[in-house]
């Protein structure tokens, strides 16, 4: 179990309804919240080195166990001195346990109450993926924050079905706690039960018996944005999140467009990951301050204005609308480099913006005058 030391939270600023900031300290640096965290799949933040993401400044970065712990392995990764110095990052590493990508297989898996065997998607070999073995991955890895096991349904599962499922989370999330981890590495707890409030609650309180007994570093809301009406999962959203214990982080998983932000942060959450800014940046678009950019379309191939005139990241004050439109029709790698660099410093730009308007009791303005900026049209 980690030290007592390692991790702790508290919050600075409240705004009218729920929105925070905070402080999150861990044995790799403090996270200032709300912050959206930049996704590292195999080690690496998709076309950005190390160098260029400092610039961005991101508060965590994500690793996944499910990818690592297949190439290139997490015995060889800890060997090597650990996740953090293998990819080169000296901040924050989040990593999630793989059950996303183990369940994302469909009829490459087969669940059992040890585990799940799966069929790489690498070389088509068997492995199992049980919560201990998710958890020893994971402490090779030698990540800060661990996120537990957890039986990822689809966003319209049947209720009966769901609620087999999160019993089993349950059931794998105390045995996640059980198994030893290094000492400064915490371990967060997944709560589960689709756009039913009620089986959230019920699953929640199982997850709050667990912590009653032995304290979990923070608390996530797994299994929303995967397939249900949007409205249905802001409004789970909206009533969950405030019972949600106060005094750890709140991370709402795998939800990263402006608009999810921006809500998000309104309920209270603190920590966002998303692949979307890197994969909307490998297909030419742009998030920016006025809306979404095509920088494929043809209007920008003689434009000399910038992504976004409110940017100050490199790609923006650099380089015109114009190169891009270039590099992008030319197939240039560079292009995926800097639309990425682009869209992250957007992302993780909009939650500290957000945070320094919590700080300054005027973050209800600032939603406002955000939404108000953002058009259907592009800019």
């Amino acid at each position: 179990m980690p030290s007592s030391q390692a991790f702790h939270f508290h919050t600075e600023s409240l705004s009218v309804g729920s929105a925070r900031a905070g402080r999150f300290h861990t044995a790799h640096g403090t996270v200032l919240t709300p912050a959206f965290m930049p996704v590292g799949t195999q080690g690496t933040v998709k076309g950005l080195t190390p160098l260029q993401l400092s610039e961005i400044q991101p508060q965590v970065i994500l690793g996944n166990t499910y990818h690592l712990g297949l190439r290139p392995g997490d015995e060889l990764v800890a060997r090597l001195g650990g996740l953090h110095a293998f990819m080169g990052w000296k901040g924050p590493i989040l990593t999630d346990s793989g059950g996303f990508q183990v369940f994302s297989l469909s009829g490459l898996r087969k669940i059992t109450e040890e585990g799940v065997t799966f069929q790489s998607h690498i070389d088509g070999s068997t492995h199992f993926l049980s919560p201990e073995r998710s958890m020893e991955i994971q402490r090779n890895l030698g990540s800060d924050i661990v996120m537990a096991l957890d039986e990822c349904p689809p966003g319209r599962l049947e209720r009966s079905k769901l609620e087999l499922s999160m019993a089993r989370t349950t059931r794998w999330l105390e045995r996640c706690r059980a198994f030893p981890l290094n000492e400064h590495q915490g371990l967060f707890a997944i709560n589960q039960g689709g756009t039913h409030l009620d089986l959230r609650q019920r699953h929640l309180a199982e997850i709050l018996d667990l912590d009653g007994r032995h304290p979990f570093q923070g608390f996530a809301v797994g299994g929303l944005s995967v397939g249900e009406p949007k409205e249905a999962m802001n409004a789970t959203l909206a009533e969950l999140v405030r019972e949600l214990p106060a005094d750890r982080p709140r991370y709402l998983m795998g939800v990263g467009t402006p608009e999810d932000l921006l809500f998000g942060i309104e309920q209270g959450v603190d920590l966002f990951d998303c692949v979307l800014p890197t994969r909307e940046a490998r297909h030419g678009r742009l998030l920016t301050s006025r809306g979404r950019l095509n920088i494929k379309n043809a209007r920008h191939r003689e434009s000399s204005a910038p992504v976004d005139p409110d940017c100050a990241c490199y790609t923006c004050r650099t380089f015109t609308r114009a190169y891009l439109h270039h590099l992008f029709k030319a197939g240039e790698l560079l292009a995926f480099t800097l639309n990425s660099l682009h869209n992250l410093s957007y992302t993780v730009g909009l939650t500290r913006a957000a945070r320094q308007a919590l700080l300054e009791d005027r973050f209800a303005a600032f939603a406002r005058d955000t939404r108000a900026h953002w058009t259907t049209e592009e800019p």
